[in-house]
């Protein structure tokens, strides 16, 4: 009696044509955190389908000036995010109030699809006019990377940042979670602590990738907004209506009075998200289980696993790596 092979998930999954094949022997490569090699490209690292994801949208994609791109490095609060601008942007169409809210019955990241992750991947062509305007999308491409059509129109960009120490710990756990379901082992925090100091994290340097959108937010305040995940949690409201201004959709007085910025922020709550039945049992279309985007949704979780020594070598590269910058991570 003979088995058949199980494939694995889509995420997992690479292209396997000789000429990507020879493409990619091009590239520097090193291990994976959830697939078994990550790749540099354009000078961060990813996976072969995303990196394949990365080069179609950047040859394909044609922004519009009323377009909406949210943009983190992974594991940085990006599903929390998703469902805030998702029910920000359309609460006129979809009242947040209602009983059957998309938010409600869908996981946010099948509400706003990743350019590189989910449109433009395993050679797929997006079908726009299915987008109602404004388009929302999210990408976790550095900004150099971006589609030109992105970086030389009027697209908003909404950046989100995570402290590194809490975004490590959560990338490493995510990866862990997802590669014992098909590798049947896990990385250590020593070995990926190092890779993640050497600027080998997903999408990474962490360090590139947070500075340039810092810099971008710095100098074209009117595109780039750069949010931090710390001060969304200890300061919900007063982040949401930033946002909102930047989107240039304020919440009014009438919407203030009746309880919609409230609403909002508890229908995108962690503890609600978590505990909905769509992202307790469901899938997204990559095999990923909903379950794994909702782990502690908390600040300072590193504490639970950094050593002093961590705590210091990580403090000291990112001191060295911001220098100058003015950017400041808060981490309790």
């Amino acid at each position: 009696m003979t088995t058949s092979k199980i494939s694995p998930p889509k995420y997992l999954q690479e292209f396997s044509s000789e000429e990507w094949k020879k493409f990619l022997s091009t590239l520097p490569k090193e291990k994976g955190w959830m697939e078994s090699t990550i790749y540099n490209y354009q000078g961060f690292w990813s996976s072969s389908r995303a990196t394949q994801g990365v080069m179609a949208c950047q040859k394909q994609f044609q922004a519009q000036d009323d377009d909406i791109i949210l943009v983190t490095t992974p594991k940085s609060g990006t599903v929390w995010l998703k469902s805030l601008l998702f029910a920000l942007v359309n609460r006129k169409s979809n009242p947040i109030f209602e009983q059957d809210h998309p938010l409600l019955v869908k996981n946010p990241h099948d509400l706003v699809l990743f350019l590189e992750l989910d449109l433009y991947v395993d050679g797929q062509v997006p079908d726009f006019s299915l987008f109602t305007s404004p388009r929302l999308m999210a990408t976790h491409v550095p900004f150099a990377s971006l589609p030109k059509s992105v970086r030389n129109s009027r697209t908003k960009i909404v950046y989100l940042c995570r402290n590194p120490r809490d975004t490590f710990i959560s990338m490493w756990q995510f990866a862990n979670n997802l590669r014992l379901d098909n590798y049947k082992d896990t990385n250590s925090i020593e070995e990926m602590f190092d890779h993640f100091c050497k600027g080998m994290s997903l999408y990474g340097p962490f360090w590139n990738h947070v500075l340039d959108y810092w810099r971008e937010s710095l100098e074209n305040p009117d595109k780039v907004i750069f949010l931090m995940y710390e001060e969304i949690k200890k300061q919900p409201k007063i982040q949401l209506k930033r946002l909102a201004e930047f989107l240039e959709c304020p919440f009014s007085n009438e919407e203030e009075n009746c309880g919609v910025v409230d609403e909002i922020l508890r229908v995108c709550s962690f503890e609600n998200l978590r505990n909905l039945e769509v992202n307790t049992n469901g899938k997204l279309s990559a095999g990923v289980a909903n379950k794994n985007f909702f782990r502690r949704g908390e600040i300072g979780d590193w504490k639970n696993y950094f050593t002093v020594e961590m705590k210091d070598k990580l403090n000291e590269i990112i001191e060295q790596k911001l220098q100058g910058s003015g950017l400041k991570f808060s981490y309790i």
